[in-house]
């Protein structure tokens, strides 16, 4: 538990370090109707930037973790894009395969957002992402590396599903460690709506009762969360499992995933 909560303090560090993005998204996100697919591994501070975007616009996307030394996806990645570069975005809804986190960041803005126009703040990236490698370092590297355990296992019948968003210390801990295991699952957004929703589930910024945002997504996810909205929650369709807390969503994976 103790290495648990230090994990946990580097993830909020890793947070804080990339300035607070990944936090709020649209109540009323322009789902696409084909699920967009993104090949991308947690400790890429590139793969990073596009997380941060994809929770802006509060999407739903299907993850396939590309961890350093993965054998299961990197070679997806090769064969229909030509190079091994992240992330990649295969977009079915309009026929276009992508690499280059701003390319990818554009095209979210362009077919999912309210304006079609990407916003300054995220036109403007530095080249070299110095702060987003120091969050990336502040969190243990989690995420860039394979487990050298699990190589040669098959992925499970059914993607996994985690509701997260991308600023969520708690969430980066498990997604660091579906990439680790290279677990494709598929990623619903429970970006925050409004400042209502400011805080941790346990202690929010307005006092009382949660209620969410009325025909907002998350009052939609509300029933499917079994009416608690808290980050990570983790439904796992090949054995029935459905959790949350990090900490037992991590020793789950582990013992169903990690040998």
């Amino acid at each position: 538990m103790v290495i648990h909560q230090i994990k946990v303090v580097q993830a909020v560090v890793s947070a804080i370090a990339e300035g607070g993005r990944g936090v709020t998204g649209t109540a009323f996100p322009q789902q696409p109707v084909k699920a967009l697919k993104l090949y991308e591994f947690e400790g890429s501070p590139f793969c990073r930037r596009v997380r941060e975007v994809i929770t802006l616009l509060n999407l739903d996307v299907e993850i396939y973790p590309c961890p350093k030394g993965g054998k299961k996806y990197r070679s997806v990645v090769k064969e229909k894009g030509g190079k091994l570069q992240f992330p990649f975005l295969i977009d079915e809804n309009t026929g276009d395969q992508l690499y280059e986190s701003q390319d990818i960041i554009d095209h979210l803005f362009k077919h999912y957002g309210k304006t079609g126009k990407t916003p300054q703040k995220f036109s403007s990236y530095p080249n070299m992402p110095y702060v987003a490698v120091a969050g990336t370092i502040l969190n243990g590297a989690r995420g860039v590396w394979i487990n050298k355990k699990i190589v040669d296992r098959a992925a499970p019948a059914q993607k996994l599903e985690l509701w997260s968003f991308e600023a969520s210390p708690y969430s980066r801990i498990v997604r660091s460690l579906l990439s680790e295991l290279e677990l494709p699952y598929i990623l619903h957004n429970v970006a925050k709506e409004r400042w209502q929703d400011m805080g941790p589930a346990i202690f929010r910024l307005k006092p009382g009762k949660y209620i969410p945002l009325k025909d907002g997504k998350r009052e939609k996810l509300l029933p499917i969360m079994q009416g608690k909205m808290q980050v990570p929650y983790l439904v796992d369709p090949n054995t029935g499992v459905k959790m949350f807390e990090s900490a037992q969503i991590v020793k789950y994976l582990k013992k169903q995933y990690g040998h």
